[in-house]
């Protein structure tokens, strides 16, 4: 297994990529936004990506973003091909796309929104903290990106202050914190929020 940073060579992926992104939003149940293939080869042919291969067999994939005048970095489209999960693979790939962000825009704050937990927890891992949607880029462009997902009406509804994912940020300044991810913790949370959040829409 190798996870590299992808380049022109392997656009003949975004396909593959923009289908796995689809299922595992799916499957989740919650919000992954879409990509269009031709927006993820883009990503490869700027270097804007990381990509896990198995030989030439596609195994996971995660790109950035950059936003607000290159001052804040968001990692999007974290997603493992079905064959290649619980192996750990997300892990590797998360800090490979973390490292490779800190080269390429080594003051920018890093940040994400997630509802699923495993990613928090590698977040955690990481040094990123919860933080409130107020702490992360007010640039336009990243949340109409949130337009694609199925809960973007929760966003519009409380004003992009908040929704079913939660804000994650690093900040390359702050003095590190040392953390403890709580599963118990959010997924309560999480559950509140969606007990909240759906209840309302219903109405």
């Amino acid at each position: 297994m190798k996870i590299i940073t992808a380049n022109s060579s392997h656009s003949k992926y975004a396909d593959i990529i923009c289908k796995t992104i689809e299922e595992s939003a799916k499957d989740r149940g919650t919000g992954i936004a879409k990509r269009s293939p031709e927006y993820i080869v883009s990503k490869l042919e700027s270097g804007n990506a990381v990509i896990a291969l198995e030989g030439d067999k596609f195994a996971g994939f995660c790109y950035i973003e950059v936003w607000s005048n290159k001052t804040y970095v968001v990692h999007s489209g974290l997603i493992v091909h079905p064959d290649f999960r619980n192996l750990g693979l997300a892990k590797k790939i998360k800090k490979k796309i973390f490292d490779h962000s800190k080269v390429m825009y080594p003051d920018a704050k890093i940040f994400g929104i997630t509802t699923g937990l495993a990613v928090m927890k590698i977040n955690y891992e990481l040094g990123y903290k919860p933080v409130t949607f107020s702490e992360l880029t007010t640039d336009e462009a990243f949340w109409n990106g949130c337009k694609a997902c199925r809960n973007h009406d929760i966003l519009t509804r409380n004003d992009h202050k908040m929704c079913l994912c939660t804000g994650m940020l690093h900040d390359p300044k702050a003095t590190p914190e040392k953390m403890t991810f709580n599963k118990k913790v959010l997924t309560r949370l999480k559950k509140i929020k969606q007990a909240l959040f759906l209840k309302k829409g219903e109405k």
